[in-house]
Parts: structure tokens; sequence; C-alpha cells
């Protein structure tokens, strides 16, 4: 059995942030409200709880799951080392749609699927997600829709999709932007955009002082 929480009402929204924070606890999936989707979350620590989202988005190991933080600060433990152009990127647009795909640190006792060695992180500009984060930490979230199926920018869209899989809901309103946001792969030495998206390419280039066209030099991904 899955609740819907109105985070709009104050007191619906506390309620509905301690049940999620149990439930993940627990090793229960809940979806959040991010400002650019809508995601469905599980503990970055729990490797059964991530295989469950996995499991309930129809995605295999090759497609491993994103991790959102809490904070700047985060990043510190979560990756072998922080570059120069991680930290003017995240300085500029986290809380945010940017995503960075690094290299983790190697003594993380966690399971997000095939990865190599990597991880994608991002700070959302949401309060609810943010709120939860700090509850809970870093989670792994991936967007709360069936593989292959349109992303979820309304609660209901994700409910609709997903249903008992998540046993917590927790409804923000709309999507900010609903489209998914800019990925930028910095595991080579050359920065490189793998899928534009709420942060236009123009601007992470404006960041790192390089064109677009090299950091589009390897080819958009969808």
């Amino acid at each position: 059995m899955s609740i819907v929480y109105d985070c709009g009402d104050p007191d619906t929204r506390a309620a509905g942030i301690t049940a999620a924070t149990n439930a993940l606890k627990a090793g229960r999936l809940v979806v959040v409200p991010t400002d650019t989707l809508y995601g469905l979350a599980a503990n970055a620590f729990d490797g059964e709880a991530v295989a469950s989202l996995l499991r309930a988005k129809g995605r295999g190991r090759d497609m491993p799951v994103p991790v959102l933080v809490g904070s700047w600060n985060t990043i510190d433990g979560l990756v072998f080392t922080v570059r120069p152009e991680a930290r003017e990127l995240i300085r500029a647009f986290w809380p945010g749609g940017l995503s960075l795909v690094v290299q983790q640190a190697p003594s993380l006792a966690w399971d997000l699927g095939d990865t190599r060695g990597t991880v994608m992180v991002r700070m959302p500009l949401h309060p609810v997600a943010l709120e939860l984060l700090r509850e809970v930490g870093p989670l792994a979230v991936s967007s709360a829709n069936i593989s292959g199926q349109p992303p979820a920018s309304t609660v209901e869209q994700a409910r609709d999709q997903l249903g008992g899989s998540a046993s917590v809901y927790l409804d923000g309103g709309p999507a900010d932007h609903a489209v998914a946001s800019t990925i930028v792969d910095l595991t080579a030495d050359q920065p490189r955009i793998l899928r534009e998206g709420a942060v236009p390419a123009a601007a992470v280039a404006e960041v790192l002082g390089v064109s677009v066209e090299s950091l589009l030099g390897g080819g958009a991904q969808g």
C-alpha cells in the first residue's frame, strides 16, 4: 500500500518526510520531486533497495543508478578526487540541473549497478528533495518511470507507472523544468557533455573556459 503526501501543506509535508525517511531506511522505495523530474529513490548504500529500484523500472545493471546529494560537501566523501573542473561546475550550477560523472571513491560500500568505478552525482534544487537528503544521506535516484516510457513530471504520472513499487509518494507539484539534467563526464582528460538538458552546453562551456564544440565533441547521448 503506497501513500501520497501533499508537500504543499506543512503538516502533511512533515509527515511525508518522516514516512519517506522511515521507508528508505527500511529498504523501501520512495518517489520524490526534484527540480528536473520526479525521481524514484532508494538508500544508496542498500544494495537490495537499489536492485529493487532497477526491477521497478525494468532496467538492467548495465544502466547504473545516479546519486543525489544534499550538500556541496557530500561529494568529497563519494569521489576518488574532486577535480578543479568539478569544483567550478558545482559552484556554478549546484543545486540545480547539472549531473557530474566522476570516479567514485574505491572504499564505497554500495552497488549502483555496473558503474565501472564511476558515479553520477547531482544536488537538486528542490526543498523537499533537499530536506529528505539531509535526513537520509545520499540517495540512488532514477527518473520515476518505467524504462522506455515518458519520464514523470507530476506525482500522478509517477504513480500511474510505478504503482505499489514505491511505498511513499511525495507530491511537490509539477516539476519546475520537466526536463532531465545535463550530464557532464569528468572521468577523462577532457570534460564531455553526455546529455544536454536543463543546463545549456554554452553555460557549461563558459564556466570551464572551453568551446561548446569540445564539450560535445564525443557526440551527445540521449
